[in-house]
């Protein structure tokens, strides 16, 4: 096990990785603010709906957040040069958390994905070369790591894949259907609109989607196919590129394939004056259980997570119970209706509540469809009735359509929302049970 983990092999992937990384953080960080994500997430809505626990981040919104992100993107650049290293991926994985847990309303996985990647790089000693850390400080440059550290990051890659894979398996994923609906909307993109509708696009879309992920990984590790494993990586992730328009997404996964080549094929390609490290030594640190047990530790969460929707009462699909931290990643399509009607206790006359002015935009489209986020929204309606010296019931009468199809009930309007609790590892019963045919058009 000591040489399986802690044998010295060259850090060429490691360190191309968190330049091409720290170059894709930065896009990110100032790409949310030239783009106007900032503004319309977390500084314009009166509310926004965090992750349930994280309350206390609504009080960072406004007018900050500009500071904010700017903040984060300098720490992008420091992470690329390698300068300042450890303080500035600490610095981008704090405040890159607290703006991921921030709002729910616009969910990404690759949100979820950069925040790990953050917090793993930052236990990495991925500026002992081709740093500015490594010329200011000659004594921490080193052109060897130890072999665990490629090993968790390939893991890390190597979950995200299969898990996408996995959760495609369902049947309107299966019957293209799905694909087709996210094609629906893109008939007027140059050169490829009419394209992207054809019935064998989205069948070819439904199937390559479920393979590439469940074998990419596969194909970048075995040498022979490596090659074309990259060749279909840079494609597929490209195309979704064009097509999806998901933001960093696509290059940061192309640039996982710097885990897998070489240190050899690396080297004369982009760094042809690093000396290739092969001694090979075992050195096994100190602290190495402690190493051991935090990654064995993270990786049973990074396990577990995705699995949990198997152990709620009913469909995640239906519900969306256990949906997020998941990997469940462009799989279907959801809409829905709200009505929201309050009863004061003191005298019982419930009333249809308008809800509109308590979001912004992006969250009044989100809480039609999300049982979280309408619970939230029934406790920030007790507290803003509350302010007014009433106390309330909140009721509310949800239908749900998944992937166009036909709507249905979705919530017991006769349960307060906000007197129920939420319990992130429990089904709440306030969600109608899924019908038979909900996911059929």
């Amino acid at each position: 096990m000591n040489k399986f983990l802690f044998k010295q092999i060259d850090n060429i992937n490691l360190v191309l990785f968190r330049a091409v990384f720290g170059l894709l953080i930065t896009i990110e960080a100032f790409g949310a603010l030239a783009t106007g994500w900032v503004k319309r997430n977390l500084v314009d809505p009166p509310f926004t709906f965090n992750f349930i626990g994280f309350d206390f981040l609504q009080y960072l919104q406004g007018d900050l957040m500009y500071y904010y992100f700017a903040l984060m993107g300098i720490f992008g650049v420091f992470v690329m040069l390698g300068y300042k290293y450890r303080v500035s991926i600490i610095g981008y994985a704090i405040l890159w958390t607290g703006a991921y847990l921030m709002q729910k309303s616009s969910y990404n996985n690759h949100y979820y994905l950069m925040m790990l990647l953050c917090w793993i790089m930052a236990f990495l000693p991925a500026h002992r070369w081709f740093s500015i850390d490594a010329k200011i400080h000659p004594e921490i440059k080193s052109p060897s790591m130890p072999r665990w550290v490629l090993l968790i990051l390939i893991l890390q890659v190597w979950i995200v894949y299969t898990y996408a894979s996995v959760a495609k398996f369902y049947p309107s994923w299966l019957d293209a259907t799905a694909p087709a609906l996210f094609m629906s909307g893109k008939e007027d993109y140059w050169l490829i609109g009419d394209f992207l509708q054809l019935n064998w696009v989205h069948w070819a879309m439904a199937y390559t989607g479920i393979f590439f992920d469940l074998l990419i990984v596969p194909l970048m590790l075995w040498r022979r196919t490596r090659i074309l494993g990259f060749v279909v990586s840079v494609f597929f992730h490209l195309f979704n590129s064009v097509v999806f328009q998901i933001g960093i997404f696509p290059y940061m996964s192309i640039a996982f394939a710097l885990f897998f080549f070489s240190p050899e094929t690396l080297g004369k390609r982009f760094l042809p004056n690093k000396k290739i490290y092969n001694a090979g030594e075992v050195i096994v640190p100190q602290h190495k259980n402690l190493i051991v047990a935090v990654f064995s530790i993270y990786f049973l969460f990074q396990l577990g997570l995705p699995l949990r929707h198997w152990f709620f009462k009913d469909d995640v699909l239906w519900t969306e119970e256990g949906h997020r931290l998941s990997w469940r990643m462009m799989l279907r399509s959801r809409s829905g209706t709200l009505n929201v009607y309050v009863a004061d206790k003191e005298n019982g006359n419930r009333e249809r509540y308008d809800f509109s002015e308590i979001l912004g935009h992006k969250q009044n489209a989100s809480v039609r469809t999300k049982p979280d986020l309408m619970w939230q929204l029934a406790q920030k309606i007790k507290e803003v009735e509350a302010k007014k010296g009433r106390d309330v019931a909140v009721y509310m009468e949800a239908f749900v359509s998944i992937n166009h199809g036909p709507y249905f009930p979705f919530t017991d309007v006769n349960v307060d929302l906000a007197a129920e609790e939420w319990h992130p590892f429990r089904h709440s019963d306030w969600i109608l049970h899924s019908p038979m045919d909900y996911n059929t058009k």
